[in-house]
């Protein structure tokens, strides 16, 4: 399988060169040539399936340039017992007909983030292994990305971890996780400014090409790939463990900020799963649902994005959004390039008069958004009703999701992040702290270690180059 960028100037490239390349050359994001398909028989036969071998069967597709035992032997060290909590992987968990969570936040920084990112590590040791190079990680976080990339990392031969965060946005407990780390290999960066600045450094950076190959950049956020499809493998396990035979369809809802997670189930769409909706839920900062409802897509300036209680989606630059356009406008670059020449002259798009707009409504999304409230009348609900406690993300999608499913179709939501690393929320919503796992609740005593940074990109290539 080979991969093109959504800019339409780089040539295709193997699994294992977008690995460890992230953002294309032309400043775009890899997809494949084509999506590979699962036939309904194929799809059948994965019903018996551990989570480990359904993830062998959907990764092998994409990564098809890793010898199939050694991309077996990555994937079976990634997804064990050990690292998340039990054999499942990913538990299903059944409220009552036709309502479902899928856990997806039993891993090492108790976040979905874990899913992808622990098979990430091992896959980037792995080639540089076989290359005999070296790697430094740029990233930013809303979160959750940070102390996942920088678990699955820290102590990894070859690799360094450059971490870009907003400072005073995370809750504390995100914040402990990242900054408390003392490994040599990683580098956190507090900056002075929101999510998006701090993403908008990462992608200034990795255009800037001869910087990025004088210092072997390489990224973990959601830019990269191999995460997506990572990430592609738990819509599959859902929709197999909510349904009894591929004549049925599920809806997946999706909370998203940076429209990587959601990203997942629309490949499964594309890869045939029968999925009924994607339903993607948002907080107050709602530019992707003014997207999907509207057709105008407008990213809000750094002083208009709210500082929320579910912060993982205080986003207002979808990153991985690039990727749907490019299927939505037929894989037309040139079409690409006048829409995000729009983006950056104008500051936004709109498709409501054009083509594109017909193609959008007749898509599996839907979309809603949720605020503090609803948030937490949500958490409250659940844990009155079915004695389940959920994060303020997870609560999000939960919100949304029961808003516009369908009744006959099942819906599966997706839980994102443990209700411990949301303390505040959860004592408003039900009058206490959340349990605090034990592994992490010397964390609150721990030292901090990062640097602080104005918004500047020059900043942390100087900060970048002094520490390679």
């Amino acid at each position: 399988m080979r991969y093109v960028s959504t800019r339409g100037g780089a040539k295709p490239q193997s699994f294992t060169d977008i690995l460890l390349e992230g953002l294309a050359s032309d400043g775009g994001l890899y997809v494949p040539e084509e999506y590979p398909r699962i036939s309904p028989d194929e799809l059948e036969n994965m019903r018996g399936m551990s989570y480990p071998e359904l993830a062998f069967a959907i990764l092998s597709r994409f990564a098809d340039d890793i010898p199939p035992e050694d991309l077996r032997t990555l994937i079976d060290a990634t997804y064990t017992k050990d690292t998340f909590g039990s054999d499942e992987i990913v538990p299903f968990k059944k409220l009552e007909e036709n309502f479902y969570i899928l856990g997806l936040s039993e891993g090492p920084t108790l976040a979905f983030k874990d899913i992808a990112l622990q098979l990430l590590g091992r896959l980037f040791e792995y080639v540089l292994e076989k290359r005999g190079g070296t790697l430094n990680i740029l990233g930013a976080t809303s979160g959750d990305t940070g102390s996942a990339a920088e678990y699955a990392m820290r102590g990894r031969k070859g690799i360094r971890v450059f971490m870009l965060s907003p400072l005073g946005r995370m809750s504390d407990f995100q914040r402990k996780q990242m900054y408390t780390l003392q490994d040599e290999n990683i580098f956190n960066i507090a900056v002075r400014g929101t999510f998006d600045d701090c993403q908008d450094i990462v992608k200034a950076i990795n255009e800037d090409a001869d910087f990025k190959e004088r210092y072997k950049l390489g990224a973990v956020n959601s830019i990269n790939w191999a995460r997506i499809v990572a990430q592609t493998v738990y819509y599959v396990w859902g929709y197999l463990h909510a349904t009894n035979t591929g004549n049925e369809t599920v809806s997946f809802a999706v909370p998203t900020g940076n429209f990587g997670n959601i990203l997942g189930g629309y490949i499964a769409v594309r890869m045939g799963v029968p999925i009924q909706h994607l339903i993607l839920a948002t907080n107050e900062n709602n530019v992707l649902e003014e997207f999907f409802t509207t057709g105008k897509y407008r990213p809000r300036k750094g002083t208009e994005v709210a500082t929320t209680s579910s912060p993982s989606m205080d986003i207002s630059k979808a990153s991985n959004f690039e990727r749907y356009i490019f299927d939505l406008v037929e894989r037309d670059a040139t079409r690409m390039k006048e829409l995000w020449g729009e983006l950056k002259t104008k500051g936004a798009f709109d498709i409501s008069g054009a083509p594109e707009l017909t193609r959008l409504k007749r898509d599996v999304f839907l979309a809603g958004s949720s605020t503090h409230a609803d948030r937490i009348a949500t958490i409250r609900a659940l844990h009155e009703k079915y004695n389940m406690l959920i994060d303020p993300h997870t609560a999000d999608g939960v919100k949304v999701g029961q808003q516009l499913c369908e009744k006959d179709v099942p819906l599966v939501c997706l839980e994102t992040a443990q209700p411990a690393k949301f303390s505040a929320t959860i004592r408003e919503a039900i009058g206490r702290e959340p349990v605090i796992p034990e592994s992490f609740a010397k964390l609150g005593g721990l030292p901090e270690r990062f640097e602080t940074f104005d918004a500047n990109a020059e900043l942390i290539q100087k900060y970048i180059a002094k520490k390679v």
